[in-house]
């Protein structure tokens, strides 16, 4: 099982959107609230190359990027390898 991180930040529909989808995929993910913890707005711009918006996904250190990123593998069959 890959090691899951997601950047979230408050009343971000798009952050309980992406963890529910991964949630329903039985993935087990750790949340950073932007907003909670110091410096981590910081580190998710950079691991992301500049990308700002939350929610921002990572699978072990591998950008998969926001909710629509991960949405879209998911349509396309290809999340559950991902994860594997």
């Amino acid at each position: 099982m890959k090691n899951i991180t997601i950047y979230t930040g408050p009343m971000c529909n798009y952050c309980e959107a992406a963890k529910k989808l991964l949630s329903r995929n039985n993935a087990v993910f750790n949340e950073i609230d932007i907003s909670k913890v110091d410096g981590a707005m910081d580190e998710m711009i950079k691991k992301a190359n500049g990308k700002r918006t939350i929610p921002q996904i990572f699978f072990n250190d591998q950008h998969i990027g926001g909710y629509d990123e991960v949405r879209a593998l998911e349509k396309e069959n290809k999340l559950q390898d991902l994860l594997k």
